[in-house]
């Protein structure tokens, strides 16, 4: 049994609803220089989250701080709690918690962090209700706790089998003062968790119960479609609403603006009864724009500007060991090659939408939102309202990847409202989506590096594109936080002459995150160059990974991918291909299988991908996130990218970006690392190495290196 001491963040436990339930949770001080166990009577004025809350009739209501959006922390976050706490799933009913960083802390769901950044404490905050509901039972039959256990929301005596339902104790248990510590289970003797049950919401997902954003309706609700400058920056010069007044149920028309990062984006909204009308009188407006004082970029003079940058300046250092440079001068035995990497959409399937109803005393919003706590404190800046008086709910959303962690489409549907007195739905069309971003910058890098008696010498990088930091903030004069992203760190403790360095580069298009952020482009970069620095070795990919990836973990990996994949045993006429990444404190590794069918064309026939995440609670929700994941990456390796033209985005429906079909996806198998290592992320991390590892396969079998994506996979 391992002992955790639970006031790690301040375990706080409440007597709530006059004694009626027990409900237990976390106080998050903003300045606390002692962790201390308090009382509900101790409160003394502090926010407190009740994130799990037994009533009388048994059943455990679960505060779900993160969004689901897919990734499964609807059934994760349960499914750690009813573990330690001893209870069936079905008896537990999850609602979303409302955006509050006082009473939940941080409530982004980005990072692949909503697992490995609460798992401790859901875990200790279950084992001391579990312990608290023990004792009360104890104390009822007059019983020693040790005689007694816990079992599907029931405590046991075990001499004499009485049993009593959580329901009949919680009263009793409320009065009792937390423990101070607790014991939590071996993963030996785990009942559910790395176990793959259904997931909760999958039929409320199926039968319409679920409540996305597009589902919200108030009394009174208006519905408004907005036509946006197509250009950033651009204003609204003028504008002609009497068409699209005499459109059936349009009521308004008025110019709105949002406010983009450090900008604004200007547009004409149209205000009707129905989500129908609105986009019809859209169509039928007049706008004329100033898209004066600002450059109207091309996507090809932004990836030749990349290579200009890239040969002619150093950059602003990130990361440096060694001496690199005069190494790569003086070998005889080097490379110096460029990648290229495109701008993505995020092409969530659900397009962006937002309920807000904006009021003289709160602001009210609904909708798919990754970032609940941001949302409350942009709107409560932007618009002079007391933090606590804006009030944010999250439904379900149907993929987010970073594009509903922004606050643009939410200051929008607020001004909207505050604009026509009373709640309104905005919703964009697909349209709007793609050809508004934010986007994932496409990036450039140079790999340079040499080979001494068959070991990497020396290995320098430098990445050229916009960089997000410089959207949040203006500081320039520092190199890309995310430089070395995806990079694994044992490479730099075995490789004495490495250098990273970022190339800043500016430019007008709003860029954000995307599904693995920088490691999506960084590790088909940084991994196609190991790939190539093992062919100028003249060694086998992963034999060459090996001398550099030294510790007990990545070893473990590679030998896992040898096994799965029959690496050793692989055949004439067959490409294989390798990469292996690592982001938000989870490796992966991915091996890519290609061959050449009769019709002359290079298919995909298996990817094997093996994950180590540490600790794991569902490893059915893992493969699918790992497999959306490589469905992703190959979308933006092989089949879409956003393209600029004269400053318009060229792309603007599935028509031109294509998704991936299901004919195009290979076989994937997906295997999970067994260890007792702390909880890394499961969302983004399978992305990144799919890339790099299938133009590895492509090059094994055609001899063909490909640096620039995306490619064409029917004319390699």
């Amino acid at each position: 049994m391992e002992t955790n001491a639970i006031s790690r963040r301040n375990f706080l436990r409440a007597s709530g609803l006059a004694g009626t339930a027990l409900c237990l949770g976390f106080y998050f001080p903003a300045n606390a220089k002692k962790e201390q166990l308090m009382s509900a009577t101790d409160q003394s004025g502090f926010e407190f989250n009740a994130w799990i809350r037994i009533d009388t009739d048994g059943k455990v209501t679960l505060t779900d701080h993160r969004a689901e959006m897919g990734q499964g922390s609807y059934q994760s976050v349960p499914q750690i709690i009813a573990e330690e706490l001893e209870v069936n799933m079905k008896d537990i009913n999850v609602i979303f918690a409302q955006g509050s960083p006082t009473k939940y802390g941080s409530q982004i769901t980005g990072g692949s962090s909503t697992i490995r950044g609460s798992y401790k404490n859901l875990l200790k905050l279950s084992a001391a209700a579990r312990e608290m509901l023990i004792t009360a039972a104890a104390n009822q039959w007059n019983a020693s706790a040790n005689e007694c256990y816990a079992e599907s929301g029931h405590v046991i005596h075990k001499p004499s089998g009485k049993k009593l339902n959580y329901g009949e104790l919680v009263t009793a248990a409320a009065k009792l003062p937390p423990p101070q510590e607790v014991k939590l289970k071996k993963i030996s003797d785990y009942k559910l968790i790395r176990k793959p049950l259904q997931r909760l919401d999958t039929p409320m997902k199926t039968n319409g119960e679920a409540i996305f954003g597009l589902d919200k309706r108030l009394p009174g609700m208006l519905y408004a479609a907005v036509e946006r400058n197509p250009r950033l920056r651009g204003k609204v010069k003028s504008f002609d609403g009497s068409a699209a007044l005499k459109v059936p149920g349009v009521k308004q028309v008025f110019k709105v603006q949002m406010i983009v990062f450090n900008t604004t984006r200007d547009g004409v909204v149209v205000i009707a009864d129905s989500t129908w009308a609105a986009m019809q009188g859209r169509k039928a407006l007049r706008v004329e724009w100033d898209d004066s004082g600002f450059e109207h970029v091309n996507t090809s003079d932004i990836y030749k500007a990349h290579e200009e940058l890239l040969k002619t300046k150093e950059g602003l250092s990130f990361k440096k060991q060694g001496q690199p440079d005069p190494i790569i001068e003086q070998a005889s035995k080097k490379i110096d090659v460029i990648y290229q990497t495109p701008y993505q959409s995020h092409g969530a399937m659900e397009p962006l939408n937002c309920v807000a109803h904006y009021q003289s005393d709160k602001i009210e919003i609904w909708g798919p939102i990754q970032a609940p706590d941001w949302v409350q404190g942009d709107i409560s800046d932007k618009f002079k309202m007391p933090k606590d008086k804006v009030i944010v709910n999250m439904t379900f959303l149907g993929g987010g990847f970073g594009r509903k962690a922004f606050l643009d489409y939410t200051h929008e549907a607020v001004a909207i409202s505050k604009q026509i007195g009373g709640p309104v739905q905005v919703v964009w069309t697909r349209e709007d989506d793609l050809t508004q971003g934010p986007y994932r910058a496409g990036i450039s890098y140079r790999g340079e590096g040499s080979i001494e008696n068959g070991e990497i010498s020396a290995l320098k990088f430098k990445m050229a594109g916009q960089n997000i930091d410089h959207w949040n903030n203006n500081k320039r004069d520092k190199a890309n936080g995310s430089t070395t992203e995806g990079f694994l760190k044992p490479y730099f403790d075995n490789i004495k002459n490495i250098s990273f360095a970022d190339v800043p580069y500016e430019m007008p298009l709003p860029n954000m995150w995307w599904r693995s952020v920088y490691a999506s482009t960084n590790g088909f970069a940084y991994e196609s160059f190991i790939n190539e620095m093992a062919v100028l070795a003249e060694q086998d990919q992963l034999d060459f990974r090996r001398k550099y990836l030294k510790d007990e973990r990545c070893q473990a990996l590679i030998d896992k991918m040898e096994q799965v994949s029959g690496w050793k045993s692989r055949k004439k006429n067959e490409g294989f291909g390798v990469a292996i990444t690592e982001c938000f404190e989870t490796m992966v590794g991915q091996i890519v299988k290609v061959s050449r069918h009769t019709d002359g064309k290079v298919k995909i026939d298996q990817v094997w991908a093996v994950m180590d995440c540490g600790w794991y609670v569902n490893p059915d929700i893992i493969k699918a996130q790992v497999e959306g994941s490589i469905v992703m990456g190959l979308g933006a390796a092989a089949i879409h990218e956003i393209t600029f033209k004269n400053g318009l985005v060229e792309q603007k429906n599935f028509y031109d970006y294509l998704m991936p079909r299901m004919s195009d996806m290979p076989p994937v198998e997906v295997h999970i690392m067994e260890n007792t290592a702390d909880a890394g992320g499961v969302g983004e991390p399978g992305l990144p190495p799919f890339a790099p590892a299938l133009t590895d396969a492509i090059y094994d079998l055609t001899g063909k290196r490909i640096r620039k994506l995306p490619f064409n996979l029917n004319t390699v």
